[in-house]
């Protein structure tokens, strides 16, 4: 594990350089290099560092995905380190109906009008 971070460390640190000392449209960011790096000694080829920094880079990223990979596979959540509270399981009361009031079974309505009858 520690080899694969101090790997992954270097190439962290040659991707910073590597961006560092590639030219921009106002010369390198350092103030050296120049034209004459080119691979094809053409203007339009790709500079040795624009070809490096892209190998770094796609190093950079496996490294980090293999990280990622390795420590998932070492550290376990909090959660499943943590003890098992047991509790007891729930006790189903039944469902209690309320005792009536001491009131006239409801039978059909009548109105005073069908009282007077």
């Amino acid at each position: 594990m520690n080899f694969l971070v101090a790997i992954h460390l270097l190439i962290a640190f040659t991707l910073i350089v590597l961006v560092l000392l590639q030219d921009s449209k106002g010369g390198g960011a350092l103030g050296i290099g120049g034209g004459s790096n080119s691979v094809l000694g053409t203007t339009g080829s790709q500079t040795i560092y624009a070809r490096m920094t892209r190998w770094a880079a796609a190093l950079f990223a496996i490294s980090c995905i293999m990280l990622s990979v390795q420590l998932t596979r070492e550290s376990r959540s909090v959660i499943d380190t943590a003890p098992v509270i047991a509790t007891p399981p729930a006790t189903s009361t039944p469902a209690t109906i309320p005792a009536e009031t001491s009131q006239a079974p409801a039978g059909p309505e009548t109105t005073p009008a069908e009282k007077t009858k």
